[in-house]
Parts: C-alpha cells; sequence; structure tokens
C-alpha cells in the first residue's frame, strides 16, 4: 500500500515522539529509541512506512548538517592542530581494524577479496550515531571525545579510496585511468572553489541578505548553501559530510557563525532522528529470520574484534582510563558508508548480493547495539571510575542578587570584596575539591556546569540582578554567556576576558561590562619599574594612567575591524606610534618643568 507523504510524516512524527521519550525515561538514550521507533513502523513491524531506501538517503541530510555545525565550532586554526589525532590516530584505527578483520575472516576461509572489503567497510564507524551521542552526553570536550571526532573525520576521508579501489577487485576492472584523472581534477577544483566561496563569496552574499532583516530568507540561504555544497560533494564523488564540515570551518570565524547555528540547529535534530528512524526501518529481519544464528555470531564477534583493537587503541593514544571503555564503544559499530561500500561491491561483483545484503544486516544491528553497550558502560563500567567525581549539587532556590560563575584566583576576589561589604552571592563552581574547600571558608558555594539552564534557575538566575563571568575556559565562557541572553535577558553581565580575542568575542554577545584578567595588575607592576628605574611615583602613575585611557581607545577603536588582521597590525603599529610620541611629548615637558623647578629655586 502506497502512502502519502503526509501520511508518512504522522507516522514518523509520532512513532518518534511515543518512543524516544520511554527510551530516555529508561535511560536507554534518544538514539535507541530512533532505531527502536523505526523497527516498529517499518517493513519488518506494523508496515506502515514503505520506500525505505528512499527515506534513507534523504535522512543522510542530517548527517551532513552535523559535520557542518560542527565545522562552524572550528576555526582552521584549531583544526590545523587536530592533524596528528585526524590523519595519525584515524589511520592507524582504519588500519588496525582493517588488519584484524581480515585476518579473522580470511581465517575463517571467506575469499581474500572479499574479506579485504568487507574488513574495510566494517573498520568505519557511524559517525551519526557516536556524534549525536557525543552532543548529548556533552562529551565533545573530554579526551575520549576529542579522540572520536577526529577519527570519525579521517573515516570519512577514507571511505572516499575505499569506494574507489572496489572496481579494480570486481569481476572484470575497468580501464579507469582518464576517468581517475578527470575525477581528481574535479575534486582538487571544487576544494579550492570551496577556500575561495568561503572567504570571498559566500560572506558577502550573507552580510547582503542579513541586511533584508527577514529571517525566513536567512534561514533558506543557510539551507541552500549546505545542500548545495553536499550536491557538489556528491558530484565529484566525495563525501558530502566532509565537503560540508570544510565550509563550515571555513565560516568558523564569520560574524554569522551563531546566526547559522541557530537557524540550522532545529533541521539536524529533526534529520538526525529521521536517519536513526531509517536505519532501524532498512534492518532486513528476513535475511536475519534465515540465518539467525549466524548474523548474530558475526555480529558479536564483530563488535568483540573491533572494540577489542580499539580499546587498545585507546592506551596508545593517551586517552584516560575511565574514557577507554567509552571511547571503544563510541566507535565499535559499523558505519553509514560501509551500506555504501558494500552496495558498489555487489555492483562490482566483488560479492554476491546476498553477501552484501547480509553484512548490511550485521552493520544495523550494531548501530543498534552500541546504544545498549553505552547502557552496559553507564551502569557496569562508569561507576568504578567515578570514586573522584559527584553529580551537580541539588540547589534549593536562591534569592542573592548576584551569581558569580567560576571561583578560581579571579572569581574568589569579586566574591570576598562583596562577602566583606555584606553582599551576598551565589556561586557555582565545577571543581569538586574547590567547592568543599571554600565551604569551610563560609562561602555558598555550588558544584555544577554554570552553563546549564536549570542550575542557573536554581541559582537565582530570575531574580538576581548581575551574572558574574569568572570561568576559566573561554568557550565555557561564551557559551554561558549565550544561554545567560537568551533564557535570562534581565540579567546584567559582567565579565572577565582572557585575552583580547575573548574579549571581542564578549563584546559580540553584547557584554558591555569587560575586565582583561591580568591588565590591570601588569599595569600597576609596570609603574612601579617605573619608580625603581627613577621615575617619580606621581610621573609614574600619570604614565600609567595614560597608558589605560589610550590602550582602551584602541581597544574600541579596533573592534569593528578585528576579524581583519592585516587592518588589525596596521592599527597597532599605528597606535604604538602615537603612544610613543605623547609619551616623548610628555617627557619633554617633564623635563621643561623640572629646569624651571630648579630655576625658582
Amino acid at each position: 500500500m502506497e502512502h502519502s507523504l503526509l501520511f508518512n510524516s504522522l507516522v514518523y512524527l509520532a512513532a518518534t515522539v511515543i518512543a524516544v521519550p520511554i527510551a530516555k525515561r529508561l535511560g536507554l538514550g534518544a538514539v535507541l529509541g530512533y532505531l527502536l521507533a523505526g523497527m516498529a513502523i517499518g517493513p519488518w513491524g506494523l508496515r506502515l512506512i514503505q520506500g525505505v531506501d528512499v527515506i534513507l538517503h534523504f535522512s543522510e541530510f542530517g548527517v551532513v548538517l552535523l559535520l557542518f555545525l560542527i565545522g562552524l565550532g572550528l576555526d582552521p586554526k584549531h583544526l590545523w592542530s587536530l592533524r596528528r589525532p585526524i590523519f595519525g590516530w584515524g589511520a592507524l584505527q582504519v588500519g588496525a581494524c582493517t588488519m584484524a578483520l581480515f585476518v579473522a575472516a580470511y581465517a575463517l576461509g571467506v575469499d581474500w577479496k572479499v574479506a579485504l572489503i568487507a574488513a574495510l567497510g566494517l573498520s568505519l564507524s557511524s559517525t551519526a550515531i557516536a556524534l549525536a551521542t557525543l552532543e548529548e552526553r556533552n562529551l565533545k570536550g573530554t579526551p575520549a571525545g576529542a579522540a572520536g571526532f577526529s577519527i570519525l573525520l579521517f573515516q570519512d576521508m577514507a571511505a572516499i579510496p575505499m569506494i574507489a579501489l572496489i572496481p579494480f577487485l570486481g569481476a572484470t576492472p575497468p580501464d579507469r585511468l582518464d576517468h581517475d584523472w578527470l575525477g581528481a581534477v574535479k575534486i582538487v577544483a571544487v576544494l579550492l572553489g570551496l577556500v575561495f566561496s568561503g572567504r570571498y563569496l559566500i560572506r558577502p552574499l550573507l552580510r547582503f541578505i542579513a541586511k533584508t532583516q527577514l529571517r525566513e530568507i536567512f534561514t533558506s540561504f543557510a539551507l541552500l548553501l549546505v545542500i548545495a555544497i553536499g550536491w557538489l560533494m556528491q558530484w565529484v564523488g566525495m563525501s558530502m559530510a566532509l565537503g560540508t564540515f570544510v565550509a563550515g570551518v571555513l565560516l568558523a570565524d564569520s560574524e554569522y557563525r551563531h546566526a547559522l547555528e541557530s537557524d540550522l540547529e532545529p533541521f539536524k535534530g529533526l534529520l538526525l532522528g529521521l536517519f536513526f528512524t531509517a536505519v532501524g526501518m532498512s534492518v532486513d529481519f528476513g535475511v536475519f529470520l534465515a540465518q539467525p544464528v549466524l548474523i548474530l555470531g558475526l555480529v558479536v564477534g564483530f563488535l568483540a574484534l573491533k572494540s577489542a583493537v580499539l580499546f587498545l587503541l585507546a592506551k596508545w593514544f593517551a586517552v584516560p582510563r575511565g574514557e577507554q571503555a567509552l571511547f571503544t564503544f563510541l566507535l565499535s559499530q559499523g558505519g553509514e558508508f560501509a551500506f555504501v561500500v558494500f552496495g558498489a561491491a555487489a555492483t562490482a561483483q566483488v560479492f554476491s548480493a546476498q553477501t552484501g545484503s547480509l553484512l548490511v544486516v550485521v552493520v544495523a544491528l550494531s548501530m543498534v547495539a552500541t546504544p545498549l553497550l553505552l547502557v552496559l558502560h553507564d551502569k557496569l563500567i562508569a561507576p568504578r571510575f567515578r570514586q573522584d567525581r559527584r553529580s551537580a549539587d541539588r540547589i534549593e532556590p536562591q534569592e542573592d542578587p548576584v551569581i558569580i560563575a567560576g571561583f578560581g584566583r579571579f572569581g574568589q576576589i569579586i566574591g570576598r570584596l562583596l562577602l566583606a561589604n555584606r553582599i551576598h552571592a551565589t556561586v557555582l563552581d565545577h571543581d569538586p575539591d574547590q567547592v568543599d574547600l571554600l565551604r569551610k571558608f563560609g562561602f555558598k558555594v555550588f558544584y555544577g556546569d554554570a552553563s546549564r539552564p536549570e542550575l542557573l534557575r536554581a541559582a537565582g538566575a530570575m531574580t538576581a540582578r548581575l551574572l558574574v563571568v569568572a570561568i576559566d575556559d573561554v568557550e565555557d565562557s561564551l557559551k554561558l554567556v549565550d544561554i545567560a541572553r537568551r533564557d535570562f535577558p534581565h540579567l546584567k553581565i559582567l565579565a572577565r576576558a582572557r585575552n583580547l580575542t575573548h574579549y571581542y568575542d564578549l563584546m559580540d554577545r553584547g557584554v558591555a561590562i569587560l575586565e582583561r584578567e591580568t591588565f590591570e595588575a601588569s599595569l600597576q607592576l609596570g609603574g612601579k619599574v617605573l619608580e625603581e628605574l627613577g621615575f617619580a611615583p606621581k610621573r609614574a602613575q600619570d604614565v600609567v594612567k595614560k597608558f589605560r585611557l589610550h590602550n582602551l581607545r584602541m581597544l574600541l577603536a579596533a573592534y569593528p575591524h578585528y576579524k581583519d588582521q592585516p587592518q588589525m597590525i596596521s592599527m597597532a603599529k599605528q597606535g604604538r606610534k602615537e603612544l610613543e610620541d605623547m609619551f616623548a611629548r610628555d617627557a619633554v615637558a617633564f623635563e621643561a618643568e623640572s629646569r624651571g623647578e630648579k630655576a625658582d629655586r
């Protein structure tokens, strides 16, 4: 029975709205909820939805959006700093897993070509499941999350040569030399075009569209941008997700980064959910029921062997002991590109369609198993490594006028100053030892992540007047400011800036009261240095005051140009020359004044 798009949408949304909250309530995670929903409504469940292949291809756009948004969160310098884990660790993971799986399959009597392609496809992991899990659990910043992310990026790149290799292993390998040269030229041209467009075409277009002040047009352009880049990547035979990730990185320092993130986030969530649901629908239980023992044995053997290799690599990659099992389970399943690799292998007659179907079911079931393995990790493994950790404190609703986020050496001075003046503040900090120590000194300190809206609300953000952001980590600081401005717009924010870039990022978010953490102390010590060199105390303080005013004036003047490095360098040189000239004039005036005083005497 053929159903309309409207009916399919109704079934999909109803299934996910029912299944996902239940799975979350049972502690199974959202991903498993989507997978189970897909199994229930698919061809082997209630048969409410047909055309699973079409839905699966369309829903892969969720993975594309996910990679684009992740790219927006990285700048090229940060990406370059990850070159070792991406290309070193990534190549080692793919190579080691391929070798182990190939040896095991060949030892069981599988033809070497079949064993090689199966091993290559199964060495890849699911970008969608792993990254969605990292986001859901807020683990991207952990060593396990960072290592997993780097390896997944390499896997997306490695899938391309794997697919290109398959025709040469087929029954009648074609002469593809001319075609390969043409394909390579296309890939290079598109990548160069992407770099050029990201810098000189897309940004001016975003600026032009933003000036229309029509939010829906900006959202439409954001979707158009991602779809166009994905289509180009597909046209040249590259990974759509990898291409859009590169585009995201190129726009990471754009002034429209946050607008793009907020506009695309809802589409990413919906399409990723559709992707997981489609994977659940694509599990061919006909193949499974024909050979259940064989398939279960293959799934268990595959997961065990790949997990063993990943666990050994986790030690090699210096992943902390408490996160090694998590890293292993995150990457243990088969990935989306395995479907493509096995489909291409069946077309090239490297192995039969039946073998391809069997391997696809193994991959799909390994995806279903991943959330279960993570639940096992949470219940049995993680508690053993939590002796030095604890969950966020339960906070009774607070009514203090000030909330201080971060109570290290910077935040403590503010807290002590307020307490000395009998002004009470609610303090949030993420260091449990620090929290316990400060409580002994009478501070009202709570343990937890200050960027969690529910924790801020419990800390009294609805009634407080001021939020002092004194967090060490720059990204966490900016995240907290974003959440506070979105959920508690009445709160006046005063923030500590770690450096000049952080200062400007905070200004971008409308934070008007800012202090650079080392600036005032450096100025005061600089004044002491001048005094030791013979400057009169009054003159030294006057020099410090003029330097402070000039620096602040230059800081504000440079703000509109802080993303333009040549302009910033030019303004810095001009400012330094102005400062030198000003102090030279002051020195002449001081000498003249000194001579006049001596003459009077």
